[in-house]
């Protein structure tokens, strides 16, 4: 199977809450917190798209978009 590419990372920052569950599963800390506790992507070069993140959040607040959800619209 042909790796993912990240394309991008969606963040509603009015539903992210900011409990940080996103960032403690991301395998590459691509994530973090910023000043206002909400969710920001640090490191997108580091993503591998495992979608932990947009998996785990309880606000459905991180959408992980790919190269393959382009192929599949």
């Amino acid at each position: 199977m042909a790796r993912l590419k990240l394309k991008e990372h969606l963040i509603n920052r009015e539903w992210c809450k900011g409990c940080g569950i996103c960032v403690h599963f991301c395998p590459k800390q691509v994530l973090e917190l910023d000043a206002m506790e909400k969710v920001v992507v640090a490191r997108p070069e580091d993503c591998i798209c495992c979608k932990l993140c947009e998996l785990r959040c309880p606000d459905l607040a991180i959408e992980v978009l790919t190269d393959q959800d382009e192929k599949n619209e």
